[in-house]
């Protein structure tokens, strides 16, 4: 037994179901203490895995990946993608994390979209990082993940009577 998780012990775990507006939160919450990602394409020679930094909007996540690179030609290819975001892991205990389904939105500097895109994601901080000029943004793509599915892991949702695995759905 845990006694200082009783609540991992099982089986039987709760099954049950978080409230929409919940589980909306709970994944918000994941998305927004975290900003690295491994996002997984559909390559030419097979699936394509790499970190990269992201920032999400909601359920939205938005990114800046390097012209030319592999993952960015698959995307444009295939704008299937996958997005997995965890946090660390200390035992079942602290187990969550969530992986993102849906599809990719490559969006070029200064069309519809672009600036929202850039206040998202924090160019300024990355820029200066680099030690590049930092008096406008980097003119470079900004990559739009829209949700489709997104598979949620918690284990702490046990403690409060539900499943540690909950599936939320795009609307429509």
């Amino acid at each position: 037994m845990s006694y200082a998780y009783p609540w991992v012990e099982g089986p039987p775990w709760p099954e049950d179901a978080l409230p929409r507006d919940q589980l909306e939160d709970r994944i918000q919450q994941i998305l927004g203490r975290h900003n690295m990602c491994v996002m997984a394409t559909v390559g030419k020679n097979g699936p394509i895995a790499s970190p990269i930094e992201y920032y999400a909007y909601g359920l939205e996540l938005f990114m800046l990946p390097d012209p030319g690179t592999p993952k960015l030609k698959a995307l444009q290819r295939d704008p299937s993608i996958c997005v997995a975001v965890h946090g660390n892991y200390h035992g079942w205990h602290s187990a969550t994390g969530v992986q993102v389904f849906g599809k990719a939105e490559i969006i070029e500097p200064h069309a519809e979209g672009w600036d929202h895109g850039m206040k998202v994601f924090r160019w300024y901080e990355w820029m200066h990082d680099l030690a590049m000029d930092t008096s406008k943004p980097f003119e470079r793509q900004v990559l739009r993940v829209i949700p489709e599915k997104i598979l949620l892991t918690d284990t702490w949702l046990w403690k409060q009577g539900f499943s540690a695995k909950q599936k939320w759905l795009a609307e429509g």
